[in-house]
């Protein structure tokens, strides 16, 4: 049974890191150990340098939607453009779960990070995540939408035909995942899960997809941006599955760093991101796959931006608590 009230910052068990004494400073949501004077919604960076950390190699993670080996490839190219021009050695970290990247960032073994979209205020709130960069297509538009698909010869035509059946949900921590469909299918259709319909966890996007595709679940939540970039990979047969709901549209995935980082080589990684020349790599090659195509980074900002994802939480009781 899902609770209508449950705790991200405690089902996630991230209390793993001693917290730092408690700062007489505004914070907003903000986890203690941070502080937000500007009012910008992410955590400042420290001003005392002592407070600051500058490795010599920087930890990188991608946000674990899919296979973690092929991302490491699609992601190279990009890696060999920001040791350039950070002068520091950039390490790929291949994270299994949200919670685990959450962590490795709170606890200070990941520099810089994707997190996906559901996830990103809680890595903000609880981890000191300052998000700063998009994808977006060459003419900037951005974002992808929660679909619920089913198998593609399922008698279910419509959201309301899943009463009685099992929905597969990715993770409690992603938007489209599980946290949009959920209040969606409250909120829209009175359907509440364990009473009216079974839930199940396959951890991943692309879990979802194959398990719908195979017909292990009768339906599920889903970013279309992954289903799309497996269909042009030959990952799933577009043929075996079938959508019945689209939603609004969502911000991607935001990249950014630690909120402690050296404030000069914050500036280096942000250069790096905006400089990367997408022209012919493994990079441009996946993620234009998506619809709208992403094929450059562009600024962005916490408060704007996840400004639909926050209103979705607080909707569903959400909590960034950390403990």
């Amino acid at each position: 049974m899902i609770p209508r009230r449950w705790l991200l910052g405690v089902s996630l068990a991230l209390g793993l890191a001693a917290p730092a004494a408690a700062q007489d400073c505004p914070r907003g949501a903000l986890d203690s150990r941070f502080c937000d004077r500007d009012g910008d919604l992410v955590a400042d960076t420290p001003t005392d340098p002592r407070q600051q950390v500058d490795p010599p190699t920087l930890i990188f993670a991608y946000t674990p939607v899919e296979d973690p080996a092929v991302y490491r490839r699609v992601w190279q190219e990009f890696l060999d453009h920001m040791q350039r021009v950070t002068g520091r050695r950039v390490q790929f970290f291949a994270v299994q779960n949200n919670a685990a990247q959450i962590e490795a960032m709170r606890s200070g073994r990941l520099h810089i990070a994707a997190f996906n979209t559901g996830s990103t205020p809680l890595a903000v709130n609880c981890a000191g995540f300052r998000p700063f960069a998009m994808m977006a297509s060459r003419d900037g538009a951005f974002g992808y939408e929660m679909e619920i698909i089913v198998p593609a010869n399922s008698p279910a035509q419509r959201i309301e035909d899943l009463r009685g059946r099992t929905i597969a949900f990715t993770a409690q921590t992603s938007n489209s995942g599980f946290k949009a469909p959920s209040a969606l299918l409250e909120s829209q259709f009175g359907m509440v899960a364990d009473r009216d319909y079974r839930t199940a966890f396959s951890g991943r996007h692309d879990n979802s997809i194959l398990g719908v595709a195979n017909r292990d679940y009768d339906a599920a939540a889903i970013a279309n941006s992954v289903l799309n970039r497996m269909v042009a990979r030959g990952a799933v047969n577009p043929a075996a599955i079938r959508s019945i709901y689209r939603s609004q549209t969502f911000p991607t995935s935001a990249y950014g760093v630690a909120h402690n980082l050296a404030p000069a080589l914050q500036e280096r990684i942000r250069e790096a991101f905006f400089s990367f020349n997408w022209e012919g790599t493994a990079l441009l090659a996946e993620f234009q796959r998506s619809q709208p195509p992403q094929e450059k980074f562009i600024p962005i900002t916490y408060a704007e931006h996840w400004a639909v994802i926050r209103q979705i939480d607080q909707a569903m009781n959400v909590s960034y608590a950390c403990r």
